[in-house]
C-alpha cells in the first residue's frame, strides 16, 4: 500500500512524500488520530536545533508523542479500532543491564527517523500498548511525556534511600507538572513543594502542599529528594538551588534537557554525598506502568486536562503549520493535533 508520510524538509517546510508499504508483516499498521507537539519538535520546526544536527536528521517527520486506533493485524491480536498509545523507542537488541531508552543502537522517533505524522504507522506489535476504552483523547496524546516523568520515579525508587518525607519539584511546566501529580499520588502521606517563577504557572498546581517563589524560599526549609523539571539555561540554577536545601545523602533526579553543558556545585555534592540520577525518555514497560497508574486513579487524568493548551483539527499541511505557530505562543500546557489529514 501506498502511504504518505508529512515531512519536515527545511525549517517551517514541510512535504508529502510516498512510501510503498506492505501488508505481508509481522507489523500492526496503525492510524494516528491525535497527536501532541513537543518542545523539541519545535526545535526542528523553527530550525533552532543547530544547522549540523538539522542537515544529519532532516528531511523526517516529527511528532513522537501521540494516539491512535488499530487498523490492520496479520495475526489478529490487536482488533480493528482498538486504540493504543504508540511507543516512539524502536530497540534493535537486548541488554540485561542497560534500559532499551539508553542503548546508543536504539532509534527514536522525530530524532533522526520518521515520526507519527503519517497516514498510517507500520510499528512492531511491542511499540503498542492498548488504551482503555473512554480515556481522553487529548490527555492521551501527551501519555510520552507521563512516561519521562513515571521512568524518573521508578529510577528514582531504585536507587533513593527509604527516607521520603519532603519532595521538592523544581519547575512550573508540562513535566513539573505532571512530576509533581505522579508524587502525590505515589505518595499521598509525604509534601511535595513545589519550585517556580511564574505566578499563573505554579496556580495550577492545586493538588501539591505547598508553592514557593525560587526566589522566596524559607531558609530553614529542607527537603528529602528533589526533581529538576526546568530544563534550558534554568537547569543550572535550579540544581544548584537544589544542592543548597536538599538533606545530606538526599537524591536528585534531572529530567530537565539542557542544549549546553551547565555549571553545578560539585563540592557540596561531594560534602553532602548526594546521589545524582539522570533520566531520559522511556521504553514499553513505562507506558505499561504510565497506562495502569491512569486507570487505577482516575483523578489523575482530570488533573492533566488542564495541561490541554489548544487543540487543533488537522487536514491539511497548512494546519500543520498553523498548529506549530501556535504553539510556539503558548505559554501553558500542550498543544494537540486532531489528526484527519
Amino acid at each position: 500500500m501506498i502511504n504518505q508520510v508529512y515531512r519536515l524538509v527545511s525549517p517551517r517546510q514541510f512535504e508529502v512524500t510516498y512510501n510503498d508499504e506492505s501488508l505481508q508483516t509481522d507489523y500492526v499498521v496503525v492510524r494516528p488520530t491525535h497527536l501532541s507537539i513537543c518542545a523539541a519538535d519545535q526545535r526542528y520546526y523553527t530550525g533552532t536545533r543547530g544547522k549540523q544536527a538539522m542537515a544529519k536528521k532532516l528531511p523526517m517527520a516529527l511528532i513522537h508523542e501521540g494516539i491512535g486506533k488499530v487498523v490492520y493485524d496479520s495475526k489478529g491480536e490487536f482488533k480493528t479500532g482498538t486504540p493504543v498509545v504508540m511507543v516512539p523507542n524502536i530497540p534493535t537488541e537486548e541488554d540485561d543491564i542497560i534500559g532499551e531508552n539508553y542503548l546508543r543502537s536504539s532509534k527514536f522517533r522525530s530524532s533522526g527517523y520518521d515520526g507519527f505524522m503519517q497516514d498510517y504507522v507500520f510499528l512492531k506489535r511491542d511499540r503498542l500498548v492498548q488504551l482503555p476504552e473512554g480515556m481522553s483523547p487529548h490527555v492521551a496524546a501527551f501519555i510520552e511525556l507521563i512516561t519521562i516523568a513515571m521512568h524518573s520515579l521508578v529510577r528514582f525508587e531504585q536507587k533513593a534511600h527509604s527516607r521520603r518525607d519532603t519532595f521538592g519539584v523544581w519547575g512550573d511546566g508540562n513535566l513539573g507538572f505532571i512530576s509533581a501529580l505522579i508524587l502525590k499520588k505515589r505518595y499521598p502521606e509525604s509534601k511535595v513543594y513545589l519550585f517556580g517563577k511564574t505566578k499563573y504557572k505554579m496556580e495550577h498546581f492545586s493538588f501539591i502542599d505547598e508553592a514557593y517563589n525560587i526566589d522566596e524560599i524559607p531558609d530553614d526549609l529542607r527537603i528529602d529528594h528533589a526533581f529538576e523539571c526546568a530544563g534550558g539555561k534554568g537547569s543550572q540554577d535550579a540544581i544548584n538551588q537544589i544542592i543548597d536545601y536538599i538533606h545530606p545523602e538526599g537524591s536528585i533526579a534531572i529530567l530537565g534537557v539542557s542544549e549546553y553543558p551547565v555549571e553545578i556545585n560539585t563540592r557540596m555534592i561531594l560534602e553532602k554525598g548526594l546521589t545524582v540520577i539522570g533520566s531520559s525518555r522511556s521504553g514499553r514497560a513505562d507506558f505499561v506502568n504510565t497506562v495502569e497508574f491512569m486507570k487505577e486513579i482516575p483523578e489523575v487524568i482530570e488533573y492533566l486536562e488542564l495541561l490541554v493548551g489548544s487543540v487543533h483539527e488537522v487536514r491539511t499541511i497548512q494546519d500543520i503549520i498553523d498548529a506549530f505557530e501556535k504553539d510556539l505562543t503558548t505559554s501553558w500546557g500542550k498543544t494537540i493535533m486532531e489528526w484527519k489529514i
